[in-house]
């Protein structure tokens, strides 16, 4: 007992960009939207439940609470104190009105359910952290996972300047069982998030978000990456991407 004391010790203290972001697939999806301050908030903040006793220490006046630290948050990202402070204000801000959307097939057609991604956020700036309370309905994508979730260490992430690299990192994490994403061009749309002029035009996609994220995905996350487009005559109706981590490069 003493020793499992002393492994949960050490791993709670352990720096957060050395644990895990958990995220079920269906949330992963939801949170390609993000912008890029979103998603290191929202991926910190996750981080720090990993190693922790599901519920004990998060529970606070009955919401499901994490508290983050601008010198966490500036460390972890490579940001002064002054942008740490900046971004986790301006996050939080946008994160409390966003919302989680999600859509199942049923006989009838397709039933879309939203809920928000937290149901309270709190931002001290004296003492510098921002609490988020989970909603409620955020909870079970969060804890207690068993299949169909996305998981990477933070620190996997943290080094990347554009939303464009995360989320196309999380696609690739989604599938990284196979070393094989493939995803129609719509879907591949919606997954980046992509302006309508990247819609309509391919190569303004390809300029402007594909060969910048496989670059930095390359050079930040040492993954080896190849892309090929799926066509149908001269039509581009998906994407593949083949990938693995460079032995020698990559970040574990």
């Amino acid at each position: 007992m003493k020793k499992q004391r002393a492994a949960l010790t050490m791993d709670l203290d352990a720096p957060i960009a050395e644990k895990n972001v958990n995220m079920s697939n269906a949330l992963t999806r939801a949170a390609h939207s993000l912008l890029l301050a979103e998603k290191r908030l929202i991926s910190a903040c996750i981080s720090k439940i990993d190693s922790l006793p599901a519920g004990v220490p998060l529970v606070r006046d009955g919401a499901w609470t994490v508290r983050l630290s601008a010198a966490e948050y500036a460390e972890t990202f490579d940001v002064d104190l002054d942008t740490a402070y900046t971004q986790l204000r301006d996050a939080s801000d946008k994160l409390f009105n966003r919302y989680v959307r999600a859509t199942r097939e049923t006989r009838k057609g397709p039933e879309e359910h939203k809920f928000r991604w937290v149901g309270g956020v709190k931002y001290h700036k004296g003492e510098g952290w921002v609490e988020l309370h989970w909603w409620h309905e955020v909870v079970p994508h969060l804890y207690g996972l068993r299949k169909e979730f996305t998981s990477y260490k933070l620190k996997q992430a943290a080094a990347l300047r554009s939303a464009y690299s995360w989320r196309l990192f999380e696609c690739l994490q989604s599938w990284k069982d196979t070393g094989r994403y493939i995803a129609t061009i719509e879907d591949f749309h919606r997954a980046m998030d992509v302006p309508q002029s990247c819609v309509v035009d391919f190569k303004a996609l390809r300029v402007r978000v594909i060969e910048p994220a496989v670059k930095e995905l390359t050079e930040k996350n040492g993954l080896e990456i190849e892309w090929e487009v799926r066509r149908a005559g001269r039509k581009v109706i998906g994407l593949e991407f083949k990938f693995r981590p460079n032995p020698q490069t990559a970040l574990f």
